[in-house]
């Protein structure tokens, strides 16, 4: 099958490289979550950048099935830190388990003026 747009690499190793050596900007947008089904009819939106203090339930990997408010998002690792998700290390440490965004689901969302006018431009609806 021919390309489609000549334009655009389909190269995997151009990509590869996009990828990850992404600026911080472009990260926010890659490290997108989807909505849950609720917010998805109310805000008529698929999925939104993450962001801190939004609610989210973990949907795939190990710890499947557990909730929490997000604590930090770290864009130089492609991964959101949860406040209860934690893993105890051998020396009795507890350090901040890493989640891609894409693996949770948004279930509350954290809204501001700048949020609510993402949502406006998306195309969304605001009650």
């Amino acid at each position: 099958m021919a390309k489609i747009s000549q334009d655009v690499s389909s190269s995997r190793s151009k990509a590869r490289k996009a990828h990850f050596t992404s600026s911080s900007v472009e990260r926010r947008v890659i490290m997108s979550a989807p909505l849950s089904k609720e917010l998805r009819q109310q805000y008529n939106i698929k999925s939104l950048p993450i962001r801190q203090n939004d609610e989210v339930l973990v949907v795939r990997g190990s710890k499947k099935g557990s909730e929490g408010k997000i604590n930090s998002v770290y864009r130089l690792k492609f991964s959101v830190q949860l406040e209860k998700l934690q893993k105890e290390k051998s020396n009795g440490a507890s350090v901040p388990l890493n989640i891609h965004p894409s693996k949770v689901v948004i279930t509350k969302l954290h809204l501001d003026k700048d949020r609510k006018a993402l949502i406006e431009r998306k195309g969304g609806k605001l009650e």
